[in-house]
């Protein structure tokens, strides 16, 4: 949120100062952006330009490189023949010209010539001259044609200077037609005499038909001269131009013939456009090998690609133009309706707003801050000094203090960050917040934090204290815990009572969450009530209080104390029209008699109230040492519980279940045993009750499940088998389908299974307990209904869904014989169970007059230690079979 201020302040502060910048240093940026693609296009376009005559030139390179290795290797061929000739020719040791006439003109030497030059294209072959220039021998004809050169200018060279050995030259064609390049080479005596030449001819034809080959495409040329400037041939072909000296003009054009490789750009002596030059000399000839291309014909696709850039180019520009005159409108129409914005964006902020420059003049102030403070915007407005705005608000009764002072201490501290809540003289608080410009001043924002402040203040005592209540929480009395116990070194004793109100679930399933809920109002005002100003009540969750007693360690006073609380819980209390009657078990321990660690203390009062319950309820305990032991005992016993599946320390009895007119057994019931291996065995009084409490239960109950109808398949087919179903394995949901997973385990018929549930399933839900039973009867098990009688017995069960039995307790069984005996409530239960289609079966049947009397009321079954206690398995498989015998 500030940070929101901050910025529609400056930018309120821009506009006034800065109005029409931002369109100037857009057009300027523009302009900019502009010239910067012009710019960028033409040396693009350079880079281009520069780019194809790099190209040009490396592909001149490449074809003069590649023209001057074929003909260094063409022409050393023909350097061969010649020598070999010569070579042959020397070899007479012939030492005037007029024998070198008689000795080489003989059809002998054609022969050898003309097997010397077999296999070479050239114009006339190998022709050996005598030293007047007489043609006197030659590979292609015999005998020869009546020939001279002596006019040639290669003959007389090679004739009157000993040093030239070789001469190439373009003369009119004797042998052929059109012009042929001549190799001529000398043929000296043993002392040095010119006795004659050899020579061969090659038509400029052929080199150009080679050139061609290269491909070097429009306006270009390739050409081989003589080192000397004289060309010999050239592609595209002008017969004017052949032996032509064109080693003239500039050193430039003349570096051509002198360097072994040059590239280059010159004007052409025969068009005179621009050209790339790049020319090569032979290694083994006074040959020079010259390509050009015109600069025109290189750059073609350059200008091309130009003409392309520059088009971008203008059209990139004409639509920033385009652009910057669409943003120029948009941006001035923007300008006026952000301005509208800014106004109405800080007029409708919830906090009140002021931005003064460093001169202590008022630059900004939006609408809430005047309604904030009901100021006159004749005074409060831009411009006017931060101590006229003050003044005026002490004028009009919304500051209180002295303004030179308040004044003098917000300029003192403008550069830093300060924040502030202050009281009005209304009751409002007011959150100031200064944070100081960027360029200097400082910029204000005023917030009504009244009911932030106040929903802060409810929340943090919601986090301390109980919503329904009001009482402190587990939280605030840990607190006020750790405080008193901190007193203990000052010699302030306190105590802890823990209460636990008796049976208020019943009232909560029974009368509904309202009247519960109210019950626990009446609670905790009626032990406030028992205490005194220093004492602590609190509520710890659900049914529990607690009350931390200050400044005593008695017994007797808390023993009095105890007491008059659950004298005072004892009274009826009406609620919500209903008249409840109630009680608490209450544990009590001391500090520091009992510990000065408040953990240690908690559990120790917590101990001594679960004690109070287990002794009967609507009691108290003071904590004594042997509640820890039996913590740890019991602790110790869910440890080895744990454990005790796996380790296979459980076992499966069997009591079987006699019918009462045939006196035979019919069924079993699979009763759990505990066979520890330093305990010996354990009761299941003991261990039951842990197993449900720690959900250990159903993993033991599907154990059970699974043996006892495993064990009850090898039974004869007629016998039924028992199983308890506890509370717990109920609330699980899957009873049905771990029902119907060990019924497929162990192959045992649905029908001789049955499973004995007692009231407390249908007491806790039961419209889902019904329907699990419903689940169980379509699986086609027998269910029964265990220790009719103890509970909260109610006919609407038997009504709602048709048990197949209903198990007589003990407790109506044992005084059965005696005078007032239970003898007619055991008969009204066999007569309704008869009417509803239901078997009865009395449990703890120890005497045979027990037995008469249950005959004669018309009970269906019994079990008890008159005919057999629970047994092993292969004790029972005795007794079916003997049973088996006798029948």
């Amino acid at each position: 949120m500030g940070t929101s201020i901050r910025w529609t302040a400056r930018m309120r502060a821009l506009l006034r100062r800065w109005r029409g910048a931002p369109l100037t240093w857009l057009i300027v940026g523009g302009f900019v952006l502009m010239a910067a693609t012009a710019v960028g296009t033409g040396l693009t376009v350079d880079r281009f330009r520069q780019n194809a005559i790099e190209s040009g030139r490396d592909s001149l390179e490449s074809a003069v490189r590649l023209l001057a290795r074929h003909f260094d290797r063409e022409f050393a061929d023909f350097a061969v023949l010649q020598k070999s000739v010569i070579a042959e020719l020397e070899s007479h040791g012939i030492e005037s010209a007029d024998l070198f006439r008689s000795e080489m003109g003989t059809l002998a030497m054609h022969e050898v010539l003309r097997a010397k030059a077999s296999g070479w294209s050239d114009v006339a072959g190998a022709n050996v001259f005598d030293s007047r220039g007489m043609l006197i021998n030659s590979s292609r004809r015999w005998p020869v044609a009546e020939i001279s050169v002596a006019d040639r200018g290669y003959f007389n060279r090679l004739k009157n200077d000993p040093i030239s050995q070789e001469e190439i030259e373009v003369v009119p064609g004797r042998f052929g037609n059109g012009p042929a390049i001549v190799l001529a080479r000398r043929v000296s005596g043993p002392h040095g005499e010119f006795l004659g030449m050899v020579s061969r001819a090659i038509s400029p034809d052929q080199l150009e038909s080679f050139f061609a080959s290269t491909g070097l495409g429009e306006d270009s040329s390739i050409a081989m001269h003589h080192q000397n400037g004289q060309l010999l041939a050239r592609i595209p072909h002008v017969d004017d131009m052949i032996g032509q000296n064109y080693r003239t003009g500039s050193p430039e054009q003349k570096a051509v013939f002198e360097r072994t490789f040059v590239t280059t750009q010159l004007a052409s002596p025969i068009d005179g456009k621009d050209r790339i030059v790049a020319s090569r000399l032979l290694t083994g000839e006074p040959l020079v090998i010259v390509a050009t291309k015109s600069l025109d014909a290189t750059l073609a696709t350059w200008r091309t690609q130009t003409k392309f850039f520059v088009t971008v180019a203008v059209l990139s520009i004409g639509l920033l133009v385009l652009t910057l005159f669409l943003i120029f409108r948009q941006v001035t129409r923007r300008l006026s309706a952000e301005k509208q914005r800014l106004d109405t964006a800080m007029n409708t902020m919830t906090q009140g707003l002021l931005m003064f420059d460093q001169d202590e003049r008022l630059i900004v102030c939006n609408r809430r801050y005047i309604e904030m403070y009901r100021l006159s915007t004749g005074v409060v407005k831009p411009g006017a000094h931060f101590r006229d705005v003050i003044q005026h608000r002490a004028d009009t009764g919304s500051f209180e203090g002295d303004v030179d002072a308040y004044c003098d201490g917000i300029l003192s501290s403008v550069g830093l960050t300060q924040s502030a809540i202050v009281e009005t003289a209304d009751g409002r608080l007011i959150e100031i917040k200064n944070q100081p410009g960027t360029a200097g001043g400082w910029l204000a924002t005023h917030d009504d934090v009244t009911e932030r402040i106040r929903a802060d203040e409810r929340i943090a005592h919601m986090a301390h204290y109980d919503a329904l209540t009001d009482l402190p929480n587990r939280v605030l009395m840990r607190g006020h815990l750790e405080r008193r116990v901190a007193e203990l070194s000052q010699g302030n004793p306190f105590a802890i009572l823990y209460i636990d109100v008796d049976e208020f679930k019943g009232v909560n399933d029974s009368l509904g969450h309202e009247v519960g809920d109210e019950l626990l109002r009446q609670v905790a005002n009626r032990l406030r009530a028992c205490v005194s100003g220093n004492d602590l009540v609190a509520r710890l969750g659900g049914d529990e209080f607690a009350i931390v007693k200050a400044a005593t360690c008695d017994q007797a006073e808390l023993t009095e104390l105890a007491e008059q609380i659950l004298k005072t819980l004892r009274t009826p209390v009406d609620c919500k029209g209903q008249e409840i009657s109630t009680d608490a078990s209450i544990g009590i321990a001391v500090a520091p008699d009992h510990g000065d660690n408040l953990d240690d203390l908690l559990k120790r009062a917590d101990l001594a109230m679960y004690a109070a319950k287990s002794e009967g309820r609507g009691t108290f305990r003071i904590f004594v040492p042997e509640y820890d032991a039996k913590a740890r005992l019991r602790r110790q016993l869910e440890l080895d519980l744990r454990q005790a599946l796996a380790r296979g320390e459980f076992e499966v009895h069997y009591q079987p279940l006699v019918d009462l007119a045939a006196n035979v057994v019919t069924g079993c019931e699979a009763l759990l045993r505990w066979h520890h291996p330093e305990r010996g065995m354990v009761s299941p009084v003991d261990f039951i009750p842990v197993a449900e409490e720690t959900g250990l239960i159903g993993e033991i109950g599907e154990w059970v499940l699974k043996q006892a109808c495993t064990e009850a398949a090898s039974w004869p087919g007629d016998i039924h088998i028992a199983v308890n179903v506890s509370p717990v394995q109920f609330r699980s949901k899957t009873l049905a389908l771990k029902v119907a997973a060990a019924l497929a385990e162990s192959g045992l018929a649905p029908g001789r299974l049955e499973l004995e549930i007692t009231e407390t399933v249908l007491i806790r839900d039961d419209e889902e307990a019904l329907t699990i039973l419903q689940q169980l009867r379509e699986l086609g098990v027998r269910i029964a209904l265990d220790d009719f009688g103890t509970g909260y017995s109610s006919l609407s069960y038997l009504h709602r869904f048709p048990f197949d039995k209903i198990k007589i307790d003990r407790s109506f069984i044992s005084d059965i014989g005696e005078p007032e005996d239970s003898s007619p409530i055991v008969q009204a239960v066999v007569h309704m169970a008869a009417a509803r289609h239901m078997a009865t079966t009395a449990e703890g049947v120890e005497t045979e007059a027990q037995r008469d009397v249950l005959r004669q009321l018309g009970c269906s079954q019994m079990q008890g230690w008159l005919f057999s206690p629970a047994v092993p398995a292969a004790k029972l498989k005795l007794l079916l079979s003997a049973q088996a015998v006798a029948a």
